[in-house]
């Protein structure tokens, strides 16, 4: 039976691919599971469609990524929060929080997995924090300041 991949499937293929697969393993698994539809004429144009969009929609985020990172660059976020007498956080801070600070105070918009941050900070002061997306580092400077 030929089916169109509507999901990357592992030993079967990739997105969008149009593959032969026994009726078996369509019918109980494959289209129960929304990862295929059934190859006809009208859903090979249907998705023909779809890829397309979606390689335009994957080009406007790289580009929108690339402006993204040349600011990144440049940015110097700031963060408060509680510190001890030796300048330690209470709670470190994670990317998760510095994404959401970047969004807010920057506008920049980036996936977790770009950030890399080993372990959560935990000290004040000045930290240089590197992002990696398709290839090219970039730095960008973090200054955690007692909250008052």
């Amino acid at each position: 039976m030929k089916v169109i991949l509507l999901k990357d499937v592992k030993k079967v293929g990739k997105k969008y691919e149009l593959k032969e697969v026994s009726e078996g393993f369509a019918s109980n698994l494959l289209l129960p599971r929304k990862e295929a539809m059934i190859a006809t004429p009208e859903n090979i144009k249907k998705i023909e469609l779809v890829k397309k969009q979606d390689l335009q929609f994957k080009k406007i985020d790289e580009d929108l990524l690339k402006k993204n990172l040349e600011v990144l660059a440049e940015t110097v976020l700031e963060i408060s929060g509680k510190v001890n007498e030796v300048g330690h956080l209470f709670a470190g801070i994670h990317k998760d929080q510095l994404i959401a600070e970047l969004s807010k105070q920057k506008h920049i918009d980036l996936q977790p997995d770009f950030v890399k941050l080993d372990k959560p900070i935990k000290e004040a002061g000045e930290h240089i924090i590197e992002v990696e997306a398709h290839g090219r580092l970039v730095s960008f400077k973090l200054v955690v300041k007692k909250l008052d």
